[in-house]
């Protein structure tokens, strides 16, 4: 199975851009010229949202020109976020086509153009030279590659000396089996779930030390309980969609996070966040 091809077709719609900027405009919103703020709602496509993904960076020590590639970007909103607010230059890679669009279009419409870019590549065999990152980031993506030893041998060979690899992650924490759909996968064909444990041993594996290791579980109910609310709110509300995840996850939202906080608040599964650095 061409497992890239089929993640790609997990997360591709035929119509997020226009989808999206539709409920922009619903929102009262001009299209032309937004701030990345608008847009967390429906752009930050990971447990905890932009507050995780601005702890991330600041844990990490993302500043003022720090080179950062975006492994997994979706449509870009991290990209975004830490760029405008942390300086940060920014390179974001998918394996989705439509999400690469998206990001463009989104980031020109931010006037963010100057310090992120995007393209479409595949984590396992990164466009980059080596040494050419301060930083790279990985959030809610490693659940869709199998091949986590090449992942994350490439994140090492694309960091500099003293380079971080930043890794936002659900991973599995205790006993019980994941219920699909889940929000990255339909059923377990594209799933590849893995211990904070197996994580650390295929960043050693690679070359890093482990920096840290936090269990993101009560930012994970927390977000994804107000989330599935959205959701089903969104699908029996009347007027136009609302400016959230489920423009983007689609129309079985609510059933997929719904999953996801089950097994979040059994134990089974959770939002992990670890740090590798590059010595």
């Amino acid at each position: 199975m061409d497992v890239e091809g089929t993640v790609a077709g997990h997360y591709s719609s035929g119509n997020l851009e226009q989808t999206l900027l539709s409920a922009i405009r619903d929102s009262g919103l001009d299209p032309e010229h937004l701030e990345p703020g608008h847009l967390f709602p429906a752009d930050e496509l990971h447990v905890g949202g932009a507050v995780a993904a601005r702890e991330l960076a600041e844990a990490a020590g993302f500043a003022s020109r720090t080179r950062v590639l975006d492994i997994g970007c979706g449509i870009g909103g991290p990209a975004r976020l830490f760029a405008s607010q942390f300086g940060a230059e920014v390179v974001g890679i998918d394996v989705t086509d439509e999400f690469i669009a998206t990001a463009v279009s989104l980031t020109a419409r931010c006037g963010l153009s100057d310090l992120v870019s995007y393209q479409v590549a595949s984590a396992l065999d990164l466009p980059f030279d080596s040494e050419t990152f301060d930083r790279a980031t990985l959030l809610h993506v490693g659940m869709n590659i199998e091949d986590k030893g090449t992942l994350f041998a490439e994140a090492f060979r694309v960091l500099k000396p003293g380079g971080v690899f930043a890794v936002f992650d659900i991973m599995r924490v205790g006993d019980g089996e994941a219920v699909y759909p889940m929000p990255w996968a339909g059923d377990a064909s594209i799933s590849f779930l893995e211990t904070p444990s197996s994580y650390e041993e295929y960043g050693r594996s690679a070359g890093f030390t482990v920096q840290s290791t936090r269990d993101r579980r009560e930012l994970g109910v927390e977000f994804l309980t107000k989330m599935q609310r959205a959701a089903a709110q969104g699908a029996d509300a009347p007027g136009p969609p609302r400016l959230g995840l489920p423009l983007v996850l689609g129309p079985d939202s609510g059933r997929r996070v719904g999953n996801l906080l089950t097994a979040v608040r059994a134990g089974a599964l959770a939002p992990v966040e670890t740090l590798f650095r590059k010595p």
